[in-house]
């Protein structure tokens, strides 16, 4: 349950940087989703690393290159 919990934040602040074309809250919440993805990796499965991790890094890339 908290896990779905972490995840609907993240994504809410992901729409909402969408949305709200908001460059500061595209970033921090990319690199939430970063971070979550290393955790993850880390102590879970190495898995989520290229679920998680290599999908944020790429936004977060597109993002700053915009």
């Amino acid at each position: 349950m908290n896990q779905s919990l972490y995840n609907g934040f993240l994504t809410a602040g992901r729409v909402w940087g969408l949305l709200a074309d908001n460059f500061g809250a595209k970033v921090f919440f990319l690199v939430c989703v970063a971070i979550a993805g290393i955790v993850g990796a880390a102590t879970a499965s190495r898995r989520i690393l290229f679920v998680q991790t290599v999908p944020a890094v790429l936004a977060l890339l597109f993002v700053l290159l915009a």
